[in-house]
């Protein structure tokens, strides 16, 4: 069985509380960081009551927002080898109960594919979001309706869909049964571009 990695008690109860001091230490409305993230403001304000867990990519828009490196809000697993294995990979999620992650994209100089296994639970809707870069989605298993820009795709297994990241972008399990997804972007989603930067 897989280990799901879940941050302790005192890691996920403040996830929203720090998002909204944060911004209020920036003087920021909660229109302003929903425009810059590319997301919406009844969303933000959803995460900041913790009725709401944001993906991997909205967590990382969020916190180039507010000027912080997103691993200060939620901690990922360190990069995997060139070689990943199967049922040997740590699963973590920000809500694992809705959405949990693998990571398999290593880190490596002048690396620019980010990927990880997504799975999600049935009836999952992601939030709205827009941001740099592009993104491809490939079905492993179960089926996922992706809407971008007002157009809508049921995708089942072995199904692929690549797109530019900049167009607004969102995911729905439609099914009972859970849907596991390769994702590959180009979107720093682990922070590992900023920490080095900063190094």
């Amino acid at each position: 069985m897989l280990e799901i990695i879940q941050p302790s008690p005192d890691d996920v109860a403040p996830l929203g509380a720090r998002i909204r001091e944060r911004r209020k230490v920036l003087g920021l409305t909660l229109q302003a960081v929903a425009k810059e993230a590319g997301l919406t403001a009844g969303f933000i304000s959803q995460v900041e009551r913790g009725i709401a867990a944001p993906s991997l990519s909205s967590l990382t828009a969020i916190a180039r927002v507010l000027g912080i490196d997103p691993s200060l809000l939620f901690a990922q697993p360190p990069g995997p080898e060139t070689v990943t294995r199967h049922g040997a990979r740590p699963v973590y999620g920000i809500d694992p109960n809705h959405m949990t992650y693998e990571r398999i994209s290593s880190t490596f100089p002048g690396n620019q594919i980010r990927a990880v296994l997504i799975h999600e639970a049935p009836g999952l809707r992601s939030e709205p979001i827009s941001h740099e870069g592009e993104e491809l989605f490939f079905i492993l298993s179960g089926a996922l309706t992706v809407e971008i820009e007002g157009h809508v795709f049921r995708l089942e297994a072995g199904d692929s869909l690549h797109f530019a990241s900049t167009r607004v972008h969102s995911t729905w399990n439609h099914t009972n049964e859970p849907t596991t997804i390769l994702h590959a972007c180009t979107m720093d989603v682990f922070g590992e571009t900023t920490r080095d930067r900063d190094a």
